[in-house]
């Protein structure tokens, strides 16, 4: 911390798929935010809540183990403040009661249980913050999670529509790409789904004035990282990247057509995302096919960093 006007606040979103811990220094007369700390952990809360409507007792248990060891690492950070947010499992699960009370024992916060509109804002303040002079507005900020993917059209500093749906990479592999590898129905079973909920994007949002599309998450980012070529995970490279339209949909159809055992050696690969990353893929190749993009401009920021920036100005609360 160099001065009053540096905050030091830590971020937890939980969502269907991980659950992800941001300490950060936020400069408010800066405007910049510096990572002190930044944990990803797959949980996969939303295991089975598409076809039971019910958050498990395994995906509970190892939600809460994951934020008992991000109390720890809070609490040794000394941050000042705390929020925590959970997106599309939670919001579907018919027990979501459970997963508060659990939270609230463990981190004495309340979690907020997201609307996709709430959602959609914050992803799109950390994902643009720092985008001033570098892309050209309107942006499209698309964030593909587990269970839901939300669309964000805006300039600089002001969101101006947004929808979420659900067409996330752990929703479409558990309703459609069951086979390993998944065969050709099943694919253009989950294509057909991802498509009718981007006919619910154009109609809610004016996406033909967006001028530059920037992609969030896990599935993006592993993408970006394949397009790339890395020989492991580098985050700084990633960030920022642009990625052609053409590059996603050959790593896309190459990710479809191999086995779990064949994804999970690529150097880039975490573990947690070897059996969604295929529907991941997809659902970004039909977003910038259907709404005619030549290329994604890769963001490493996100809710986390939203959430961040939220507890260091008081916006959003």
């Amino acid at each position: 911390m160099t001065g009053a006007a540096v905050v030091r606040v830590a971020a937890i979103d939980c969502g269907t798929n991980s659950v992800r811990l941001l300490v950060a220094d936020v400069d408010r007369a800066a405007g910049r935010l510096t990572d002190v700390d930044r944990r990803l952990e797959i949980v996969r809360l939303g295991q089975g809540v598409d076809a039971t409507g019910r958050l498990g007792a395994e995906p509970l248990a190892r939600t809460f183990r994951v934020l008992r060891s991000y109390r720890k690492i809070i609490a040794e950070a000394s941050a000042s403040a705390v929020r925590m947010v959970a997106t599309s499992a939670t919001r579907d699960a018919a027990n979501s009661g459970e997963f508060v009370a659990g939270v609230r024992d463990i981190l004495a916060i309340e979690p907020e249980v997201l609307s996709g509109e709430d959602e959609a804002r914050l992803s799109f303040t950390g994902a643009t913050a720092e985008l001033a002079g570098d892309a050209a507005a309107p942006y499209l900020v698309t964030d593909i999670g587990g269970g839901s993917t939300e669309f964000v059209l805006g300039e600089p500093g002001a969101m101006t529509a947004g929808v979420s749906v659900n067409i996330g990479c752990v929703r479409m592999t558990e309703r459609h790409l069951r086979h390993d590898p998944p065969g050709d129905a099943e694919i253009a079973a989950a294509r057909a789904d991802i498509d009718a909920a981007l006919d619910v994007v154009a109609g809610k949002i004016p996406v033909s004035a967006a001028r530059t599309l920037v992609g969030l998450a896990g599935s993006v980012t592993t993408v970006a990282a394949l397009v790339l070529g890395l020989d492991s995970y580098q985050a700084e490279r990633i960030h920022h990247s642009r990625i052609s339209a053409a590059a996603v949909r050959e790593v896309a159809a190459s990710l479809l057509g191999q086995t779990r055992a064949e994804r999970k050696r690529l150097a880039v690969m975490h573990p947690g995302r070897v059996d969604v990353i295929g529907g991941g893929a997809l659902v970004l190749t039909q977003i910038m096919e259907r709404f005619g993009f030549g290329e994604v401009l890769v963001s490493e920021h996100d809710i986390l960093d939203g959430l961040a920036w939220s507890l260091a100005t008081g916006a959003g609360r």
